[in-house]
């Protein structure tokens, strides 16, 4: 290894100087190699073991890789869904001397995948529209945070289930921009339209490999984002009138507000004194209403419609053991974190926790109890449950942790997961556009 060798890191991991930054990055050993699905990309893109993790080397300039690292690391304090930078590494030579090209790592985001990856034979138009509909609510936090993308496209994105639903990650900021007085609309069209282009590109790009369902619109589900982020900016930052007698639509608002996942900072109010006219704005801080409430409740960290069904479980077990509201919510949490969720997750025999997250598990679960309960026409024990889930759908999984590539079909009853060729059967538990 050069003496000239510089590592840029704020993740202090001894391994990073075993890695061989003497080798061009296409040149790696295999045994550094970490076999995993890659998006599109401008650079060359390479996954590596470094200790019990996995990491994204990718070649770039210097600058680039800087502004990058220091763009994630900003977006990670505002809580944007994005991959974690790792380290920037520049003044890399091979044997002979000559420079080869700096790099950036980020870390690898457990249990997600690019978007064609997320199929096997054909792309459905279900996924389709979900995952622009992830990746629409992306773009909303991002612009509300007052980031202008400049890259919006599928392939810039990592995708997570969610409890039915997709949850969607940045994972390239070499364009981005922050700006502290926010976005102009123009800015926000503008990347509102380069996702328009770059999904049509991309969804086009599938059908031209055979890789997309032919009752697929391309360009029809690519515009599905322009109508999917306008409905969601306006139900987060629209103003609305109502007459002063009416109230309770401010307390409705800020509710629906924490339906679809996000906080309120402050409301603005403005009432004309000729008439009995109310007008109301809210500031939205961020999306992960149910997420921080279950982390502070629980300590689980879960996407946000698995946070939503994990607490709707709560709630109904506070209901069904404390119906007079006798006892503070802390404990009920921590009394249904012990019984209810730490179980579920320990009964998971050890070589089937790779195939989901547990709280992914435990959603999946409540729904297979649910068809259960349907088909039996009884209740149906939650043990009971679990042990048929295990048997007859966790069992035949693939595992999350490296592939999302089986069916994310609604849990019920046993299916010939080999004959299914898409991942995109959910029940969409919780999806925002059922709460506007």
């Amino acid at each position: 290894m050069s003496a000239s060798l510089t590592i840029t890191s704020a993740i202090v991991d001894p391994g990073l100087l075993d890695l061989p930054w003497n080798l061009p990055l296409d040149t790696w050993p295999d045994d550094t190699i970490a076999s995993l699905p890659k998006g599109i990309s401008r650079h060359l893109v390479r996954f590596v073991h470094l200790g019990g993790a996995v990491v994204a080397i990718k070649e770039t300039t210097e600058e680039m890789a800087r502004r990058e690292y220091d763009m994630l690391r900003t977006l990670q304090r505002l809580e944007i869904p994005c991959v974690v930078p790792v380290a920037v590494i520049t003044g890399r030579v091979d044997d002979d001397g000559a420079e080869l090209m700096p790099v950036l790592v980020t870390r690898h985001l457990r249990f997600s995948l690019p978007y064609r990856a997320l199929y096997s034979q054909t792309l459905r138009p279900e996924t389709a529209t979900r995952l622009v509909d992830a990746l629409a609510v992306l773009l909303v936090r991002l612009h509300i945070a007052g980031f202008f993308w400049g890259d919006v496209s599928l392939s810039n994105t990592l995708f997570r289930r969610d409890a039915g639903a997709f949850a969607a990650y940045l994972v390239d900021a070499e364009t981005g921009q922050l700006y502290e007085g926010g976005l102009s609309n123009g800015q926000r069209e503008n990347d509102l339209e380069i996702g328009r282009v770059n999904i049509a590109g991309e969804l086009l790009d599938l059908e031209a490999g055979g890789r997309l369902d032919e009752n697929i619109d391309a360009i029809e589900v690519s515009n599905g984002i322009i109508d999917a982020y306008r409905t969601l900016w306006k139900e987060l930052t629209g103003w609305e009138s109502f007459d002063r007698s009416e109230r309770w639509r401010i307390t409705q608002r800020v509710e629906r507000l924490n339906d679809l996942g996000f906080d309120i900072e402050e409301l603005a109010i403005t009432t004309d004194g000729a008439s009995t006219e109310v007008r109301i704005q809210p500031k939205v801080v961020d999306a992960g209403h149910h997420t921080r409430r279950l982390l502070r409740l629980t300590g689980i960290d879960a996407g946000e419609n698995q946070a939503r069904r994990l607490l709707n479980d709560l709630d109904s077990y506070a209901a069904a053991n404390y119906p007079d509201k006798s006892v503070d919510e802390e404990q009920i949490a921590h009394e249904w974190l012990v019984r209810v969720f730490e179980p579920v997750v320990r009964a998971i025999p050890r070589e089937l926790r790779g195939k989901l997250e547990g709280p992914e598990v435990f959603h999946q679960l409540l729904e297979h109890r649910w068809f259960l309960s349907q088909n039996e026409a009884r209740a149906i024990p939650l043990a009971e449950a679990l042990s048929s889930y295990i048997d007859t759908v966790l069992r035949h999984r693939r595992d999350e942790a490296t592939m999302i590539a089986p069916p994310t079909e609604s849990i019920g009853l046993p299916v010939d997961t080999d004959a299914i060729p898409v991942a995109d059967d959910d029940v969409v538990e919780g999806s925002w556009r059922d709460k506007v």
